[in-house]
């Protein structure tokens, strides 16, 4: 259900079939600079993978740079909000890290923290697995349009 009365919302896609919730968040403070986003949303995930003895992820850059790439490109409107050109993405990114063996992604959009992205992504059984799931790397990419919304991209995956 969308609350059109509440000023934020999120909403989020992981490549799960049939998951899409929507879940309405606090206002978020001033927007933290996009490294610093990224950089937090990668510990929290790290954070909470470990907390259920699960290795933490590496950082992988060309993933980064896809992620960033699909962000941009669902601010702008370049692709819509979803999982378009996935496939591309894992191609691209195994070219540069060797043959991958599982991927997953997860999208949100919203004026929200990292954390709020974070604990949106975990209460949602699709994006939750994807955060849980049995891989090595990970990328993120995020891209704030011109009314402040920020697209957030994290793509998983293993050799």
């Amino acid at each position: 259900m969308v609350l059109l009365s509440l000023p934020l919302f999120m909403l989020m896609l992981s490549c799960t079939p049939k998951i899409s919730p929507e879940t309405k968040t606090s206002p978020a403070t001033a927007p933290e600079s996009p490294s610093t986003v990224v950089k937090d949303i990668f510990r929290y995930v790290n954070e909470h993978r470990q907390s259920l003895g699960l290795p933490p992820l590496k950082m992988n850059e060309e993933a980064n740079r896809q992620a960033f790439l699909h962000s941009k490109n669902m601010a702008t409107g370049k692709t819509s909000f979803g999982h378009e050109g996935f496939e591309q993405r894992v191609a691209s990114i195994q070219k540069t890290s060797g043959w991958i063996t599982a991927s997953a992604e997860n999208v949100a959009y919203g004026k929200l923290s990292a954390n709020e992205v974070v604990k949106g992504w975990l209460n949602s059984p699709g994006h939750k697995k994807n955060i849980e799931g049995n891989y090595q790397f990970s990328g993120i990419g995020i891209y704030r349009d011109s009314k402040g919304v920020t697209f957030f991209t994290q793509i998983f995956f293993r050799n």
